[in-house]
């Protein structure tokens, strides 16, 4: 399966990356080892958008904490590199594609990011996977 991760990114040029405690929505609670994922800096953090490619050498489940109702399923991920972006991907090309219902990978990478800005981990169809690996 393929996912994204949309987080801060301190350098973007690693070999490996290492989040804690992710925010996962739209299946990004799935994610395991051997996964494909797709790395994008935060712009909210001074990011670009698309980084890098990667493989998830490791995957955790954060236990909800009992003194909450309601709680978002984290995981924390390791993720070693496989490629560097070589075209930029990121919310000014995106913003565009808001026919929720069109079916364009570019608008389910719209939805899922920047209809809701948090960072976060999500799964991603077959067709979005195919379309992001156009930009490595």
């Amino acid at each position: 399966m393929a996912f994204a991760i949309k987080a801060e990114v301190k350098d973007p040029l690693a070999e490996t990356f290492s989040f804690a405690a992710q925010k996962t929505m739209y299946g990004g609670k799935h994610i395991a080892e051997g996964d494909t994922i797709f790395v994008f800096a935060s712009e909210n953090e001074g990011g670009q958008g698309l980084v890098a490619r990667g493989v998830v050498t490791s995957s955790e489940a954060i236990p909800k904490r009992s003194d909450r109702e309601r709680q978002t399923p984290r995981v924390s991920v390791a993720i070693r590199r496989t490629a560097l972006a070589t075209r930029r991907l990121g919310r000014d090309e995106l913003k565009r594609f808001k026919d929720w219902s069109d079916g364009r990978p570019e608008t389910e990478l719209n939805f899922k990011f920047y209809r809701q800005a948090t960072n976060k981990i999500v799964s991603l169809s077959h067709g979005t996977a195919a379309f992001l690996d156009g930009f490595f």
